[in-house]
């Protein structure tokens, strides 16, 4: 991404009034942030609750230059880690951001700068900083609302798998990201059987969907359908929403103990998924290149000992593994389940953010004809 250069030396910011309001952001719990990126002239800045801001502004043609007005060294970094995130989410090219403007002599620069390098998102390169944005990608508090650590490892038998002891279920929010080509915000949440079910239900009868699922059926089924999986450690069923608008459904398991387990030499942290696309409105490739990475994204951050994420569509939905290839997902193998036959697909950690799939094939989505729906 190449932002126009905006020079403004330490006197003036000094002396100037407050930076252009375009582009201001507030992070909100979790550090999350859902202001606009920028301002008219492209450079960014963003400002915390208790005031302090800073403007990130291009420096030549693959750089950045880092202002602040704070004496936080925390408060700085956090603002300095929010607009990075918002840089690279857009920025294909696969090299390292040279960061400049934490050479200041003043008591921020240098902690902000030793940080940076000592939490392995950068390196020294001259008057600045390589930042790494696989690395960067990898800081699960950016994205998490809540961070936890790995669960302890033990084992137990499941139907005579022997796999890791899987930590309590979240709830509520697990994952929110600011989508640049929708200008809106995607969420992963928990399901919520008393407000879910009915558009679950909606959904699981839609033929569409019925024809992949062949899940269709009353509501009582529905509900012993989502009971069954909030109460199986290895499942998690999610919604996924723009805006607020719910318009998918996920279900994430642990490889080790599902059925699939059998067919590959499963990891002990490997996971995979499904999902449904409910709302007709949220078809077609901007949608997909949002859901997609960002379940990818949350996955490999819910647990840094997930190095692969498996899959196994149909092998005659040739849509889907289109849009997989896209995505990163090498097609290993062709099985046999008992009600399909199925593809073994995978992505790996390493593929994941070393080649940055958060932009699926390093391409910008072109923005929908229509605005995200706003209620359903």
């Amino acid at each position: 991404m190449e932002i126009p250069v905006m020079d403004i030396s330490s006197a003036e910011m000094a002396r100037t009034p407050p930076f252009a309001e375009e582009g201001m952001g507030a992070p909100q719990d979790g550090g999350q942030d859902g202001g606009p990126d920028g301002g008219r002239d492209g450079s960014m800045v963003m400002e915390d609750a208790a005031g302090t801001r800073l403007l990130l502004s291009a420096e030549g043609e693959a750089g950045a230059r880092a202002q602040w007005r704070g004496s936080d060294p925390d408060a700085v970094r956090a603002l300095l880690l929010r607009a990075l995130e918002r840089v690279t989410a857009i920025r294909p090219a696969p090299t390292p951001l040279r960061l400049l403007g934490l050479d200041a002599a003043d008591g921020v620069a240098p902690a902000v700068r030793d940080w940076l390098v000592a939490e392995g998102l950068a390196v020294p390169a001259g008057a600045g900083l390589d930042v790494f944005p696989g690395a960067l990608w990898q800081r699960p508090e950016l994205w998490l609302p809540m961070v936890r650590a790995p669960f302890p490892q033990r084992f137990a038998l499941t139907q005579g798998r022997r796999h890791p002891v899987r930590p309590a279920k979240p709830e509520g929010v697990v994952y929110a990201r600011h989508i640049p080509w929708l200008g809106a915000r995607f969420e992963l949440r928990t399901v919520d059987i008393a407000a879910d079910l009915p558009r679950f239900h909606r959904w699981m009868n839609d033929p569409r969907v019925a024809a992949i699922w062949d899940e269709a059926g009353d509501l009582a089924k529905h509900r012993a359908y989502l009971e069954g999986l909030q109460a199986d450690p290895h499942l998690l069923p999610l919604m996924g929403a723009v805006n607020g608008v719910p318009f998918a459904y996920f279900e994430l398991y642990w490889a080790k103990e599902n059925r699939i387990a059998p067919f590959y030499a499963a990891g002990d942290y490997d996971r995979g998924w499904h999902v449904l696309v409910g709302e007709d409105g949220f078809r077609g490739r901007a949608y997909v290149a949002t859901w997609l990475p960002c379940l990818m994204h949350y996955m490999f951050l819910d647990d840094v000992r997930t190095t692969r994420i498996v899959g196994e569509p149909r092998a005659d939905h040739h849509q889907q593994l289109r849009n997989l290839e896209r995505s990163g997902f090498a097609r290993v193998s062709t099985f046999e389940f008992p009600h399909k036959r199925a593809a073994l697909v995978m992505l790996t950690r390493e593929r994941f953010f070393g080649d940055r799939l958060w932009v699926p094939d390093g391409t910008l989505p072109q923005v929908p004809e229509r605005a995200p729906p706003t209620a359903i």
